[in-house]
């Protein structure tokens, strides 16, 4: 299965117009965002699951990168609200599980480096943000192939100020203007490399997670 397949093409999915498809697993749907491959594919997507679903332990070679975005995401006896970023690295394997209900943003298969560690950062608490180049930063994760953040913009404040190398953004709260499209919280962005788009915050601002690399 291919889904926005194409890397040097600007792809968009306004969170108002998520199709939601039902998963193999019972109580669990998904928005396809990007897709290369099958069930066990290198995948980009926002999952919802509702109240009492949950899948059955299994194992991610090539890595899970999660953000909760609503409810309560679980794996085992840890529990995630909203506002938590994890990442499971390669070869890595949960249970995960929702008894509330719960929707998160997930990558599969993009962890281009081996031997990372497992991550678990609250990004509601203060403690994880610092000002950076003026700015609000929730740091993620960084290596050599990607950096991830969390971004605080001001109202109308620019979020690249020349060319980018490939980024990939969730409006996590506020919403963005791209060249005169406005895209409110869930909506998806991903930009080739070499751009130089006209991204700003809102009105009121807003917050993104932010992916640099390929």
């Amino acid at each position: 299965m291919l889904v926005n397949a194409d890397f040097t093409r600007r792809v968009f999915v306004d969170a108002a117009r998520y199709r939601w498809v039902a998963s193999p697993q019972p109580g669990v749907e998904r928005v396809m965002l990007d897709r290369l491959g099958g069930e066990h594919a290198r995948a980009t997507s926002i999952v919802r699951y509702a109240p009492g679903a949950s899948y059955p332990a299994h194992r991610h070679p090539g890595g899970e990168e999660i953000l909760v975005l609503s409810g309560v995401f679980s794996e085992e006896e840890r529990h995630y609200p909203e506002g938590w970023y994890l990442r499971n690295p390669p070869e890595s394997s949960h249970a995960p599980a929702s008894s509330g209900g719960a929707i998160i943003f997930v990558k599969l298969a993009q962890m281009a480096s081996a031997g990372q560690q497992h991550v678990r950062i609250d990004t509601r608490l203060s403690s994880a943000w610092r000002c950076e180049h003026g700015r609000e930063t929730c740091p993620l994760f960084s290596d050599a192939a990607e950096q991830v953040s969390l971004q605080r913009l001001a109202p109308r404040e620019a979020l690249f100020d020349g060319a980018i190398e490939a980024a990939e953004l969730l409006v996590i709260s506020g919403s963005l203007d791209c060249e005169g499209q406005a895209y409110v919280r869930g909506s998806w962005l991903r930009l080739p490399g070499g751009t130089c788009p006209e991204i700003a915050a809102g009105a009121r601002g807003a917050t993104v997670y932010l992916r640099i690399g390929q």
